[in-house]
């Protein structure tokens, strides 16, 4: 007689060395323009504000910023995701203007953020 096959279930939490995150920087009054240097400077003086000077050398990368729609693509060790997250909801103004980051899309896969399935048009 056969022996039944035997399944072996393996789960694997954050398999990925890195979380994506893709941002937008909404400020009260619009029109505000923004360089990548500033931005990023932006972002390490909400984590200075948060978590001191070791929350300010904390490792994230700007993969890719617009201007424009001051949008971005962050590259963060999945260690520090919510380090970074948390400094990012709590950051309220930039130079004595307020402002908010609003948080669009997570992944530990940069491709899933090419799409969002919540601004798809179907005809």
């Amino acid at each position: 007689m056969q022996e039944p096959a035997a399944y072996e279930r393996l789960v694997y939490k954050n398999a990925s060395e890195y979380h994506y995150m893709k941002i937008s920087l909404i400020f009260e009054k619009e029109g505000k323009r923004l360089e990548a240097a500033f931005f990023k400077q932006l972002i390490i003086s909400a984590l200075r504000d948060l978590y001191g000077e070791v929350g300010a050398a904390f490792p994230f990368d700007v993969l890719k910023f617009d201007e424009a729609s001051l949008t971005a693509i962050l590259r963060v060790y999945s260690s520090g995701l919510v380090k970074l997250w948390s400094a990012l909801t709590l950051l309220g103004s930039y130079h004595n203007e307020s402002c908010a980051v609003r948080v669009t899309q997570v992944s530990p896969f940069l491709l899933a953020l090419s799409g969002n399935s919540r601004e798809l048009v179907l005809n």
